[in-house]
């Protein structure tokens, strides 16, 4: 890692059922391994202690991480009346979950932490309390005061950065989803992203097709020449550099990614397949157009693994990774 920031990040352990504790404390005792910067953790030290037999030590302020880190886990405790088994989700725990995400985010807003890293939590848990968010990124970007339309999400691996217009859209419903509004916002979004999280000061987009061959000149779709050419034209009129609509097969050999930044895809799996064939163990989600840095390793809770000494660790090491170096460009140009 190049840089580090200079205040410790804000770790949220998620789900005290899930494997976020176990990774999270896994990380902490591989730090030099993984040349991991300062962090200090979020949640129940019970649910570390469920799967982890290290050394903790409570703080109240996250500036004390710095004297405690090389030592011991630096954690911040959520007070809760009972505290989840492994693999046993509960409604006190999805409150736990969210209370440190509450706190995580609280923190960068603050500046007292340099960025935030979220542990996985249940959705169906944080429903059944009144979670009203589709996830964890618009739940931060309200908190931020940042409408959820101006976020994007970036999935980031060691040799691609991929951005997808529609998320959790079925595919049925993509082509109506579309707009060249929506398809510029989110291109800019990610232009901006990499200019202020990944230290680019001139980046290149790659902007995908809709439509197998980008469509074939409208014979196989004409959302390339209705929606996405115009968006394509919007953002180079404002001087960004953008090229497409590239046919998206031909998008993510070794040669094409050698030519863009980051590729800007239609739908989820458009800009998630390729990714995660490429770095399922290092993928790592970055919200963008957030006043704060946050990252999350891209997997969930694994309810049925949890407690068992089975999770990988390399994700969430990868989010923490990806948290201090998007931090430590910020504080190069804030």
């Amino acid at each position: 890692m190049a840089r580090s920031p200079s205040r410790p990040l804000a770790v949220s352990l998620g789900d005290p059922a899930g494997i976020g504790p176990e990774v999270v404390a896994k990380c902490w005792d591989n730090r030099s391994g993984c040349d991991l910067p300062v962090f200090v953790a979020i949640g129940d030290p019970r649910s570390l202690a469920h799967v982890w037999d290290g050394p903790v030590e409570l703080i109240e302020d996250p500036r004390q991480a710095d004297c405690v880190f090389d030592h011991a886990l630096p954690l911040l405790q959520i007070a809760a009346t009972d505290c989840d088994l492994p693999g046993r989700p509960t409604v006190t725990g999805a409150h736990c979950s969210l209370d440190a995400l509450e706190i995580a985010v609280g923190l960068s807003r603050s500046g007292s932490a340099a960025g935030t890293v979220t542990g996985p939590v249940s959705k169906e848990q944080l429903y059944s309390i009144g979670f009203v968010h589709p996830g964890q990124t618009e739940f931060v970007a309200e908190r931020c005061g940042v409408s959820r339309g101006n976020v994007a999400m970036m999935l980031v691996g060691p040799t691609l950065r991929t951005v997808p217009v529609t998320t959790h859209v079925p595919v049925a419903d993509v082509p109506a989803s579309l707009s060249a509004a929506l398809i510029e916002a989110r291109g800019r979004t990610a232009l901006r992203g990499l200019q202020r999280n990944f230290g680019i000061p001139e980046p290149t987009l790659a902007v995908s097709g809709l439509n197998p061959h980008a469509g074939e000149g409208g014979m196989l779709g004409r959302e390339e020449i209705e929606l996405i050419e115009p968006a394509i034209a919007a953002l180079r009129a404002e001087g960004w550099r953008v090229t497409g609509p590239h046919p998206a097969d031909t998008m993510f050999h070794a040669a094409a990614r050698a030519r863009y930044d980051a590729a800007l895809c239609m739908y989820h799996d458009q800009a998630l397949i390729p990714l995660k064939a490429l770095h399922f163990e290092e993928g790592v989600n970055v919200t963008l157009g957030l006043p704060i840095v946050r990252t999350a390793p891209d997997h969930g809770t694994a309810f049925d693994i949890a407690g068992q000494d089975r999770a990988d660790p390399r994700p969430m090491a990868a989010a923490i990774q990806m948290a201090a170096f998007c931090a430590a460009n910020r504080e190069l140009v804030e």
